[in-house]
């Protein structure tokens, strides 16, 4: 099957849904018959851009940084839908490309593992259950390449690190799901030109390779890191 009848009636969830990388994501998965749900911080301030996408595109009130912002949202999900057939995390925060790890930020050093480890752990825990509950589950946990320990990129420590931590996560998660019939990998869209940052990569190739890795077979591969449907060293 292809176009809008490929994965008609299944549910995606994609977090971060204020920016450009997320937005052009949700748009790909809602070309191919997805229910998308865009997760904002503020339903009031991040709601409409949802409603600007084509297809069954919707937001949800998603705050990473709440305790309980995870668990409310994953509730409603399991009331509107009782599953969740993809989640994409894609919390980000900016880079610390000024500090060494020497001289770190400590406060930005900590919200880094905040937003990119504890926030994704606990967006897992939230959702994992509604994964499972699809049967062909897949999470897809947006973490560039700055997190491979291939990659030569000095600076940002907090950045690196969080990230670096977050793989680790998602070859852990990809464990405890494998199960569950859901696969779990880690996708990397490069430095796109979002957010105000003009230099960067274009945002749809990047969010290709998110769509990639959120429609894979059953018989795809987990718990590893790709950039462009290409294999990376952790």
């Amino acid at each position: 099957m292809t176009g809008t009848t490929a994965h008609s009636g299944k549910v995606a969830l994609v977090t971060g849904g204020n920016r450009h990388i997320a937005l052009e994501t949700g748009r790909r998965l809602a070309a191919l018959g997805f229910t998308v749900l865009v997760g904002v911080r503020d339903l009031a301030k991040s709601g409409a851009v949802a409603k600007k996408l084509a297809g069954n595109v919707e937001a949800i009130a998603l705050d990473l940084a709440a305790l309980d912002g995870p668990a409310l949202a994953a509730a409603e999900v399991e009331r509107r839908f009782g599953r969740l057939d993809v989640l994409v995390n894609n919390g980000a925060i900016r880079y610390d490309l000024s500090a060494r790890a020497l001289l770190p930020h400590r406060t930005l050093g900590r919200k880094a593992f905040e937003t990119y480890v504890v926030g994704a752990w606990r967006v897992a825990f939230a959702f994992g259950p509604l994964l499972g509950a699809s049967g062909h589950g897949r999470l897809v946990i947006v973490s560039p390449e700055a997190g491979s320990s291939a990659s030569t990129d000095v600076g940002a420590p907090a950045y690196s690190t969080g990230r670096a931590t977050l793989n680790a996560l998602t070859r852990i998660l990809a464990d405890e799901l494998r199960g569950a019939g859901v696969l779990v990998n880690a996708i990397s869209s490069d430095w796109v030109a979002d957010k105000g940052k003009p230099d960067g990569r274009p945002v749809a190739p990047g969010a290709a390779g998110i769509v990639w890795a959120a429609t894979l077979p059953d018989d795809g591969p987990t718990g590893a890191l790709f950039r462009d449907g290409k294999r990376l060293p952790w």
